[in-house]
């Protein structure tokens, strides 16, 4: 799960969520490696800057001129028998101090398909605007494309050309590290195969355990679409432990339960790994 823009294709999900996802926030305890808090890149570049497994994103961007590489998969219940799994996954560039290239796609396997296929693919960069702010914290925008590469027809993508934006803001209190994202969606065609208009909130948190194991939790929603194609609003929450392998390789793995709407019971897991650095001055 690599954030939300990965996602179009999986149909995931206000405020009891909202509320428990928060408290659980200022649970946690002491020296935090947990994968929701970006580590300080201008000490150590090679420092993994996990997004999984949430749907939000943080504010943090990996350094200039290094390849992080965000992968994993998740199996969606959405009925005892119509099982699907998807493989999204991520190639993070730092292009600037403040800014990282995000080049996604994913490999579906829906629920009564056959195969795996493609699905969509897309690319975006986020932009740090601001660090340490008294309100907004980090905060960081993300724009992003995402063409129809997957098949509308085989339940792997949208079929649409979609242009996104993604509000971000990132705080910590202690060693708990909390996201908080708002986005839009604007879809080409005539709405028949995924609403022309979408949204997103998020509010994820993080902390540590024991050693190197960390927990995150999150709340998510996705608000009713109209047209054709329009949904009744999605709201879900996510859960579970973090290890860091290494600075430069952490794992994930959890479930996602509704709340409300049609999104799926989910099994995820995946990895995040700092591969190295491309161009520019060694650390």
């Amino acid at each position: 799960m690599a954030g939300a823009a990965g996602r179009e294709y999986v149909r995931k999900p206000w405020f009891t969520g909202v509320v428990l996802v928060l408290a659980l926030g200022f649970i946690a305890a002491r020296t935090c490696r947990a994968q929701q808090t970006p580590p300080d890149t201008a000490n150590d570049p090679h420092a993994v800057q996990p997004e999984r497994p949430t749907v939000a994103t943080h504010a943090g961007t990996v350094a200039r001129g290094w390849l992080e590489i965000e992968t994993g998969v998740e199996r969606d219940r959405f009925a005892p028998s119509a099982i699907g799994t998807v493989s999204p996954t991520v190639f993070k560039v730092g292009i600037a101090s403040h800014a990282q290239l995000s080049v996604f796609g994913t490999l579906a396997h829906p629920a009564g398909g056959s195969g795996v296929s493609l699905g969509d693919a897309g690319v975006g960069v986020k932009w740090r605007l601001i660090d340490d702010a008294p309100v907004l914290g980090d905060f960081a925008i993300l724009p992003a494309i995402k063409a129809p590469t997957g098949s509308l027809d085989r339940g792997t993508g949208t079929g649409t050309t979609d242009v996104s934006i993604l509000l971000i803001s990132s705080h910590k209190f202690g060693d708990v590290a909390m996201d908080l994202n708002a986005g839009y969606t604007r879809r080409s065609g005539d709405g028949s195969g995924a609403p022309r208009n979408a949204t997103l909130w998020t509010a994820s948190v993080g902390g540590p355990f024991v050693g190197d194991f960390g927990w995150v939790a999150e709340c998510f929603g996705y608000p009713a679409t109209a047209g054709p194609s329009g949904q009744p609003s999605i709201v879900a929450v996510l859960a579970g432990p973090t290890y860091q392998a290494r600075s430069w390789l952490a794992f994930d793995a959890g479930v996602i339960v509704p709340v409300s709407g049609p999104q799926p019971h989910a099994l995820y897991a995946g990895a995040v790994y700092n591969v190295a650095r491309l161009w520019g001055p060694r650390p």
